[in-house]
């Protein structure tokens, strides 16, 4: 009997960082190895997404996965029993089989998901090695640039303010643990300015502060007061980062600006974003338009793609598929790899691929619903994947990512390499 063959196969109900339930699957393997790990779930999702499988009902708003978790332990611990776990594509394989549907609506992508994940801790443990160096081989070295939330909006924070996330990057940091350190003291900086000012509301799904802004560009105009109090440079050591979420009030062909009352076209809302990069050290926007509206996507790639990293989430949902179709639109530069989106490594890795053959940049990303997962954090390092975004320095489910990135850094020791600003993907479009 091979060391890697499973031989038991759990899956239970834990819960995310919304007080909603989720899954979560524990695998052992014939030599004694155990891999675990937990699904999560977003709230700004994608039409194309991979379905996160829930029970309906009144039980938990609705949110329950008992099928979810009845799933593993019938259907997919039937079909994986015995099977040999080191081998990723055959076993991911088999549970896209099973499901026999494109959005893993059968199975559901949580249950899907948690298993492809467990069984790679697994396969890592038995190998005696840490998940990142399973998954990347000994070239495995590099530590990503963290996208970090400093305001939330949008469906993260009651749409207190239209666009969804405004972030910091480094890009003058030496090392993963210059820019923790340096975002952590422009996220204190924020919260101390917007105490003062009378315009804080508390934390947002992701951690960072709820504000309340009478205009967009304000949480903007924060966040460049926040870097210079903290003692930064914005622009050369710390920069912005946006997440528009454009689709969250996209309607009808129009873009509703509630916070401001006001409508816009595609091109008005090119031309909004356009301005506050002129105006702000803005180095990436994502969604910037609607899902749909390839044609906006593409507009505003031509307009600021070789200025700006240009992000597609909404629209490209980890899918290798409508990654090549952006690439034939011209449509962004870079795209936000989110596993539960697909709900298989194997899958997740083939998007991250063929972005990589067109010239894409690439974001590993947390969902709004998160726990002590760690796994995107290894996905990230042991992929070569430049960046990462998994929320604000506050919250337990952030703070657990963001730690395991410290961890892995200092074991590398001077092996460690950080992607730094050379991560951030501009192009012409």
């Amino acid at each position: 009997m091979s060391e890697t063959e499973i031989v038991y196969l759990h899956g239970r109900r834990v819960w995310d960082s919304r007080g909603r339930p989720t899954v979560e699957v524990e695998l052992m393997l014939s030599g004694g190895a155990v891999g675990r790990a937990i699904a999560p779930a977003g709230a700004s999702t994608g039409a194309a997404e991979a379905h996160d499988l829930r029970d309906g009902g009144e039980t938990f708003g609705g949110f329950d996965v008992a099928r979810a978790v009845a799933n593993v332990n019938g259907h997919i611990a039937a079909a994986l029993l015995g099977h040999d776990a080191a081998d990723q594509a055959a076993l991911d394989a088999t549970l896209i089989r099973l499901d026999g549907t494109e959005a893993k609506e059968k199975l559901g992508a949580n249950a899907t998901l948690a298993v492809s994940m467990a069984a790679a801790h697994a396969t890592a443990g038995a190998a005696g090695v840490p998940l990142y160096r399973h998954l990347g081989g000994e070239e495995a070295g590099m530590l990503p640039l963290p996208q970090i939330q400093i305001f939330g909006g949008g469906a993260h924070a009651g749409r207190r303010m239209d666009i969804q996330d405004v972030l910091v990057t480094c890009p003058g940091a030496r090392s993963f643990a210059e820019a923790l350190d340096w975002t952590a003291e422009v996220y204190r900086a924020a919260g101390d300015l917007m105490q003062a000012a009378g315009k804080l509301h508390g934390v947002a799904d992701e951690g960072g502060w709820w504000p309340a802004f009478d205009t967009n560009e304000q949480a903007l105009e924060m966040t460049v007061r926040a870097i210079d109090k903290a003692g930064f440079e914005p622009g050369q050591e710390i920069a912005l980062a946006l997440d528009i979420a454009a689709t969250g009030f996209h309607r009808n062909g129009r873009y509703a600006l509630g916070l401001e009352g006001r409508e816009l076209d595609s091109a008005g809302m090119i031309a909004l974003l356009a301005g506050w990069i002129d105006r702000y050290p803005i180095v990436s926007v994502e969604d910037p338009l609607a899902e749909d509206d390839w044609d906006g996507f593409a507009a505003f790639t031509r307009a600021v793609g070789e200025r700006v990293q240009v992000v597609g989430d909404d629209a490209l949902v980890t899918h290798a598929g409508r990654i090549r179709e952006a690439a034939r639109r011209h449509a962004g530069n870079a795209v936000l790899i989110k596993p539960n989106q697909r709900g298989t490594l194997t899958e997740t890795h083939e998007a991250w691929q063929v972005a990589k053959q067109l010239g894409y940049g690439g974001i590993v990303s947390a969902r709004s619903g998160e726990t002590e997962d760690t796994t995107i954090v290894h996905l990230a390092v042991g992929w070569g994947i430049g960046q990462i975004k998994v929320g604000a320095m506050a919250r337990g489910e952030r703070t657990a990512k963001w730690n395991e990135a410290l961890r892995i850094e200092e074991a590398m020791g001077p092996r460690a390499r950080f992607a730094g600003a050379a991560a951030i993907a501009r192009r012409r479009g």
